[in-house]
């Protein structure tokens, strides 16, 4: 049985412009134990599928299921398996941190609980926090905190819906060595994020989420796999010439661009020598996870892509076997 089955899932928003189709017929299953992954860019319903898996928004059609228990028909004991983290730092002002965990518990029916809240404070360091009013703690401790009343009733399943979004690295690697603990105990974890580098290390399997379809469902490794061609990566403060614009991947200085053997490699950078552009810090890399959302997930198919048989854009050059030889080595 799987620990979360989505089943045909559709919701639709009534909007000034007409009808948004938020989820369509999105289905996937995630068993238990595992560490999953939901990708998806801003609007690609991510929030909406996990609203409707906490019970906070009823789907139009289809059924969430936790553990075999509907969150519509059985919602008590679907509920009752969920640990959910929210994008938003909700608190109450009034509590000590000890005793919004306290009473957290007993919505659950959980009394005398004070030896695994100690854990939980020990563990998202949080131990020398514990006495304090929540309105004295920083944006990162409040973070730290919604954790642990996500975990306080011991859920089989969590879900971490952006839950280190703009928060200091100490928190990072302080809550992913915590989950990762738990989720080697057996908890199944359901996490939707845009640091791609986390959801690369940490996610078995992905679901990607684009205009409320999945347009992707596989193993980490094997998306991985698809994006096994290179990219070459350089910094310029100069204007690169539109036709390699259009392939470009730009942050700041740094450009990004798909180059599946030396001989690409050749012609990009002698482009760029004969438009004026002077570049430096050349490096040739392995594609990575972004490289593939960026590529299944954009408006439009990216140039250097081509339809995949479920209309998302993938990587054109799906490993030519000497481009996977040149990972992260300097031109």
């Amino acid at each position: 049985m799987p620990a979360v089955a989505f089943q045909n899932v559709s919701k639709t928003y009534s909007t000034p412009r007409g009808a948004l189709h938020a989820l369509q017929s999105v289905s996937f299953d995630i068993e238990p134990g595992e560490f999953f992954g939901l990708l998806g860019p801003n609007g690609a319903g991510k929030t909406t599928l996990i609203s409707i898996l906490a019970g906070l928004v009823s789907a139009d059609g289809g059924r969430v299921l936790v553990h075999g228990h509907d969150v519509r028909a059985d919602y008590q004991t679907a509920r009752r398996q969920l640990g959910v983290v929210p994008q938003e730092l909700v608190f109450d002002p009034f509590f000590c941190v000890r005793e919004a965990l306290r009473f957290q518990s007993g919505y659950f029916g959980i009394r005398r609980n004070d030896l695994w809240i100690d854990e939980l404070l020990a563990g998202l360091g949080l131990s020398d926090k514990a006495s304090a009013n929540m309105r004295q703690l920083s944006g990162g401790m409040k973070r730290r905190v919604l954790v642990a009343l996500a975990l306080v009733h011991k859920p089989p399943v969590i879900v971490l819906d952006e839950p280190t979004a703009g928060v200091d690295v100490e928190l990072r690697q302080t809550l992913w060595q915590f989950v990762s603990q738990l989720n080697k105990q057996g908890s199944t974890v359901l996490l939707t994020t845009h640091y791609l580098e986390e959801a690369e290390a940490l996610c078995g399997r992905i679901a990607m989420l684009k205009q409320g379809e999945v347009v992707a469902l596989e193993k980490t490794s094997e998306l991985l796999r698809r994006a096994s061609s290179n990219v070459l990566r350089f910094k310029t403060d100069d204007t690169l010439p539109p036709d390699l614009a259009g392939l470009a991947r730009v942050t700041g200085r740094v450009v990004q661009l798909p180059a599946n053997d030396a001989l690409a490699v050749e012609r990009i950078l002698a482009r760029v020598r004969e438009s004026g552009a002077t570049v430096e810090d050349i490096e040739i890399r392995k594609a990575d996870l972004e490289d593939v959302f960026l590529d299944l997930t954009s408006a439009s198919p990216r140039p250097g892509g081509r339809p995949a048989q479920d209309g998302a854009a993938v990587p054109q050059s799906v490993a030519p076997p000497a481009a996977a030889r040149a990972q992260e080595r300097r031109v």
